[in-house]
């Protein structure tokens, strides 16, 4: 294999200047800003809402509008099952308890509509066996507000009340549970997942102080989103589901920015540059990469920001913020502290501990200095000796290294069939999302034995109807007696439509009540919604409305908008692509790939939630479909999360292929020093994510594990195996743009390193730079750089070619 040669490093000035100048203060400043953080985002969780799943311009939106201000009563949101134990809720102490407590409840600040089955005799309030009945109600103000006012009025209504018991429930009852359990859930979260990352990266860098690096960079990046969403929360609906991503990127991102840069900079001490100058290397080669990848994630995640559901804008809002604070911290916080420790980055080394005591363990004695090294080096306490160490580990990750090189050689070797397999693979785990259908999410969300969930669960099986899940319809115009008869008499022809009560009126506004025969919010429902909207109404304007209108009207608003947030997602990914690499055909590539890595989480997401396989052992209750939401959202994060993967992959390659013009070695080279490195970050984020996936909310468990599933599947088989053997079909072409586009690269593009693409005639033409890394610290070009002599021959010169990213995990 021919010597890769390294230029000369580029003086220290711009942005590196910038961020290592001071790097106590920056260091500093960064704690204060994270402080004022702390302040700002404190109380986040309180202000941010569980619903979202609505579009506020949809017909349903309007009409629950109008009837919450002209009707209160025709929109309740708060139900009080009233259990008259043995006797029946006709009784008349029951019923004198039970205006007793619609008079109290009506008293209420912020409670208006009060309705009961004492009041009309409305059998759908009342339960088939007689025993249980309904107290229905409005509570007013936003989802916050209405929190707020549940609190304070459950302790009165709640338990025992003379000769019957009251338990609480409705819709905003669910919302409310569904919040504390998230904010519980991600506490829980938080405390599985720290320590566990904590572990990892030790494995992964050795040093306890490197491990703490990521950690710091993650937890700053958190801190700072919690201020921006509280911030948010005062011009905008912020949903409480968006704090799980936060966590969940912020860590995993920190986590695959710092790897990335600390891992460099070690390197770059090994090979024998000064603090200053490999602070400078590593922000000119890693940190363009570090750049790059957050550009591209967060680019994905922004393609949610053309849905009109707050649900999904939340996960935009965190998922941006989390992202460019992360890359933020890691290219100016986390350079200042690399500019402190300086070879002390390599301090508290376990897995040297454990070599000694291996080694003293076998031979009676402590380990001793590898032949060769200078004794005073290795064992004394300056910078020189900890460089001399370093370099030996860095011998032995090459060494580890060579798995990913022989596995590219061998995916390469057979390549079509590799490529075959594995698509088809990827094709039938995604099978089963063809039977995929959507939902909206309900009180089955929560836990079994979760408050609100046991009522809910009560009034569906006990009670005909569903009790708060009807239609209502809303008739705006000039209506007189016999116009609102006639409307009412077609709704009722519909099959499907057990009741219609009504029309209640007030000026020129009446509104009806029809109650489905089938579930709230089944497929039957739905068709019902369609029919009712179709229905002629004269001269009437009407609109329909409930918790099945709601849900079509969410499918219709995903439809309409999802082309939009793909063709966001795509072209983006493409431009990016090539402003990076300068080749047509890869950013295809990217998008294909990447497509085909996420295709085992849709599947399993059919396959596990929907059809409930395994919910015993992952602890939910399937509902028969997936909420309309959690696809698109899944889809956005996991193609970010890929493409940060394929951007490590992709740049590396490119990296080397513009050096020595070699396609099938820069394939293999950019497989061994990203391999390891993108299986780590992949495994460290599944673990972050899983114990997201802990979670006693389905949703939050769905989106949890169905990303962990994803980001495995792309680093594990997608980067692994998949793209080496499509850059082995497609060739040298794989690097081919049109010459318009060559100059628009040239002038416009993004590159990694100092290294200008490689001379004809490979990297010892004329043109090639002259210094190697070897000959800066001393040793003739070409010699072993390591204990690990001519075994790692072939490649010790590459790792310190100029410009590059070597992470050889």
């Amino acid at each position: 294999m021919p010597e890769v040669n390294r230029p000369e490093p580029l003086p220290v000035g711009g942005w590196t200047r910038f961020v290592t100048a001071r790097p106590r203060l920056a260091l500093l400043a960064a704690l204060v800003i994270t402080a004022l953080a702390v302040f700002a985002g404190s109380g986040v969780a309180d202000r941010m809402g569980s619903g979202g799943w609505q579009a506020p311009d949809a017909e349903s939106s309007y009409a629950t509008e109008v009837l919450e201000r002209e009707f209160p009563a025709s929109q309740p949101n708060l139900l009080l099952l009233v259990d008259s134990g043995a006797a029946t809720v006709d009784d008349p102490a029951v019923a004198a308890e039970a205006a007793r407590l619609a008079e109290r409840l009506d008293a209420e600040p912020g409670v208006s509509g009060i309705g009961s089955y004492w009041q009309n005799a409305s059998p759908a309030l009342r339960s088939e066996d007689g025993r249980e009945a309904v107290i229905a109600a409005r509570i007013g103000g936003d989802e916050k507000t209405a929190g707020e006012t549940l609190e304070r009025i459950a302790p009165d209504f709640a338990g025992e009340r003379g000769p019957v018991s009251v338990s609480i429930g409705g819709p905003v009852a669910v919302q409310h549970e569904m919040q504390e359990i998230i904010q519980e859930d991600l506490l829980r979260a938080e405390l599985i997942a720290l320590p566990v990352t904590l572990v990892l990266l030790v494995m992964v860098f050795g040093s306890a102080v490197a491990a703490m690096l990521p950690l710091g960079v993650g937890i700053v990046a958190i801190l700072g989103t919690n201020a921006v969403l509280r911030g948010l929360t005062e011009f905008t609906d912020v949903s409480v589901f968006a704090m799980n991503l936060t966590t969940a990127l912020g860590l995993g991102l920190a986590i695959d920015y710092a790897l990335f840069i600390v891992r460099r900079f070690r390197e770059e001490l090994s090979a024998g540059a000064d603090t200053r100058t490999a602070v400078g290397t590593t922000l000119r080669t890693a940190g363009r990469t570090v750049l790059f990848s957050s550009l591209t994630v967060a680019v994905s995640l922004s393609a949610m920001l053309v849905f009109p559901q707050y649900f999904l804008r939340s996960f935009a809002y965190a998922g941006i913020a989390v992202v460019l604070l992360a890359a933020a911290a890691a290219l100016i916080l986390l350079p200042a502290a690399l500019m402190l420790l300086g070879p002390r980055i390599n301090a508290w080394d376990l897995r040297r501990l454990l070599r000694r005591r291996r080694k003293g363990g076998a031979d009676g004695s402590a380990a001793a200095p590898a032949a060769g090294e200078d004794r005073g080096a290795a064992e004394g306490r300056g910078a020189e000796g900890r460089e001399v160490g370093e370099v030996r580990e860095n011998a032995e990750g090459r060494e580890a290294g060579k798995g990913w090189a022989r596995l590219a050689v061998l995916v390469m070797r057979r390549a079509p069939v590799f490529a075959i397999v594995t698509t088809v693979g990827l094709l039938l785990l995604g099978l089963p999302f063809l039977g995929a259908k959507f939902g909206t999410a309900d009180d089955r969300q929560l836990p079994t034995g979760a408050k609100s969930r046991v009522v809910q669960e009560h009034l569906r099986e006990a009670f005909p109807g569903s009790p708060g899940g009807g239609l209502e319809i809303l008739a705006e115009g000039s209506g007189t007696p016999a116009a609102y008869g006639a409307l009412k008499e077609r709704m009722e022809r519909i099959p499907g439509v057990l009741r219609v009560d009504g029309p209640v009126t007030a000026d020129s506004v009446a509104y009806y009540s029809v109650l489905p025969e089938g579930e709230a919010v089944g497929e039957e429902t739905q068709q019902l919604v369609r029919e009712l909207r179709a229905v002629d109404s004269g001269r009437l304007d009407t609109s329909v409305t409930g918790a099945a209108a709601v849900l079509v009207d969410s499918k219709d608003a995903i439809a309409d908008r999802l082309p939009w947030a793909l063709g966001v997602i795509v072209v983006a990914t493409l431009l990016l692509v090539f402003l990076m690499t300068g080749s047509v055909l890869i950013p295809l590539q990217a998008v294909v790939l990447n497509a085909l890595s996420l295709t085992a989480m849709f599947g399993a997401m059919v396959w596990v939630f929907q059809d409930g396989n395994l919910s015993g052992v992952l602890a939910f209750t399937s509902t028969g479909d997936i909420e309309t939401t959690l696809p698109v959202l899944m889809f956005c994060v996991a193609f970010g999360l890929s493409m940060d993967y394929g951007v490590f992959l992709i740049s590396r390659i490119k990296e080397e292929h513009d050096r020595t013009g070699d396609h099938e070695h820069s394939v293999t080279f950019g497989l061994r020093h990203t391999g390891g490195l993108i299986t780590a970050a992949a495994v460290i984020l599944a673990v972050v994510m899983v114990a997201i996936g802990t979670s006693r909310v389905t949703n939050t468990k769905m989106l949890g594990l169905g990303i962990a599933l994803a980001v495995l599947m792309d680093a594990m088989v997608v980067r692994a195996l998949l793209v080496p053997a499509v850059m082995k079909l497609m060739g040298p072409a794989t690097w081919w743009a049109p010459a318009p586009l060559r100059a628009f690269h040239r002038k416009f593009g993004l590159s990694e390193g100092d290294t200008a693409p490689a001379a004809p005639g490979g990297p010892d033409a004329p043109n090639a730079p002259e210094s190697s890394a070897a000959e800066r610290s001393g040793q003739a070009p070409g010699a072993p750089d390591t204990p690990g002599g001519s075994d790692a021959e072939d490649i010790s010169t590459a790792d310190r070619g100029g410009g590059r990213v070597t992470t050889g995990a």
